[in-house]
């Protein structure tokens, strides 16, 4: 059963320039051509077999062309390889980047993060060079996630979102007026807090908010409504129960 889940906003929101700094050095993320593949055929067939069912509700609700950023709840580390299952170019044609923390582009395991479309940032301290190359992914149209509560929490609630993601979007969207970057919120939950073999996992895609919708002039307030509306559709889709896990078919659309 397709559930099509909707974000009401109900606030209207300058957004925020990112100085220029020639001495930072750039910020890069790729996708390679063979690493890739191989992730996403592994992906597919080995996550169905780990996991007792996988129920994904609202996959009509992912735009499949234009900058989007994904804003999942974050529950386990487990969520980074189901998002490319549940939106990546097996369902969308579409390959995902990630912005994820400086620990996780470390040794062999940054190898492979790193060829995977993700690139490091600082949560405490954001470098210049990593928040521009944000934007150029959204500029280029890609499809990039941010978990905007921060970090991993496993008690099911919405935490407080970092204000960044609004922000962000808000940069891109208006430095290219009609640009038309959107987020969707995600909300993901497990059968059990430290998901293990034959858990259940839900994952509730929900409306894309449109960013230029809050585009309205005034920095601080703009990311201010953006986030809360953010929060209230992840409040929404956050909701478990397992008596409606239901095994998911992987389906392919036209464009994949």
């Amino acid at each position: 059963m397709i559930e099509v889940q909707s974000s009401n906003q109900t606030c209207h929101p300058t957004l925020p320039e990112i100085p220029a700094n020639p001495k930072l050095v750039s910020t890069t993320s790729w996708i390679s051509p063979w690493l890739t593949p191989v992730a996403y055929f592994l992906g597919r067939h080995l996550l169905p077999s780990f996991f007792g069912q996988i129920k994904i509700v609202g996959q009509e609700n992912i735009p499949t062309t234009g900058p989007v950023l994904l804003a999942p709840t974050h529950r386990a580390r487990w969520d980074s390889l189901l998002l490319p299952y549940a939106t990546g170019r097996g369902i969308t044609g579409r390959d995902l980047r990630f912005m994820v923390t400086i620990t996780e582009c470390q040794g062999l395991q940054g190898w492979f993060v790193r060829r995977l479309g993700g690139f490091p940032v600082d949560p405490q301290r954001p470098s210049i060079s990593t928040l521009r190359h944000t934007v150029e992914l959204l500029q280029r149209g890609e499809m990039l996630v941010i978990y905007p509560e921060g970090g991993i929490f496993r008690d099911r609630e919405v935490h407080t979102l970092k204000p960044g993601i609004a922000r962000l979007a808000l940069t891109a969207e208006s430095s290219y007026p009609g640009l038309g970057v959107k987020i969707l919120p995600i909300g993901i939950n497990y059968s059990d807090p430290y998901p293990h073999w034959g858990s259940d996992v839900s994952i509730h895609i929900g409306s894309a908010i449109k960013v230029a919708d809050y585009a309205h002039g005034n920095v601080k307030q703009d990311a201010k409504c953006l986030t809360a509306d953010l929060a209230k559709a992840l409040q929404h889709l956050s909701c478990y129960d397992e008596s409606t896990i239901t095994t998911h078919t992987f389906a392919e659309m036209p464009n994949s």
